[in-house]
């Protein structure tokens, strides 16, 4: 079973912090899907102002961690090493579970098709085992 710890994402990801917000891969096969884990820390920036008082992981960020999930997928797969994914679109986005501090988000992506250098996921993004969203992503290779 492949997995990955952060400074190994920071190795096939471009994105750093503030913004990268996998914490580990905890499974994956390059190039179809992979599994992946968030602690949602108290000290997160975003809480400062969403919402003061009532701290919510705000649902853009939920997306982009799948993203990112997602874009490990591509990117350890020989054939995308050293590429860029970029967000094409998103469609299908539900939100079903409020994240808030202490959580830990379970992240699950997996890609259901690729044409050329475009491609779409399935993502579903998980706490304690209750689904908190899901999404379709829609990516470019560039």
């Amino acid at each position: 079973m492949n997995k990955l710890n952060r400074k190994e994402i920071e190795q096939i990801l471009p994105h750093r912090d503030p913004f990268l917000f996998i914490d580990e891969i905890t499974e994956y096969v390059p190039g179809e899907y992979a599994k992946g884990v968030k602690h949602v820390g108290e000290d997160e920036y975003y809480f400062k102002g969403h919402f003061p008082g009532n701290p919510i992981m705000p649902g853009v960020i939920i997306i982009e961690t799948l993203a990112q999930v997602g874009a490990v997928i591509m990117l350890t797969s020989d054939k995308f090493k050293g590429k860029m994914v970029l967000f094409a679109g998103i469609d299908k986005v539900r939100f079903k579970k409020i994240v808030k501090p202490g959580d830990i988000l379970e992240l699950e992506v997996k890609i259901l098709n690729l044409k050329l250098n475009i491609g779409k996921g399935a993502g579903e993004a998980r706490v304690n085992g209750e689904l908190a969203c899901s999404a379709e992503l829609l990516f470019s290779m560039v």
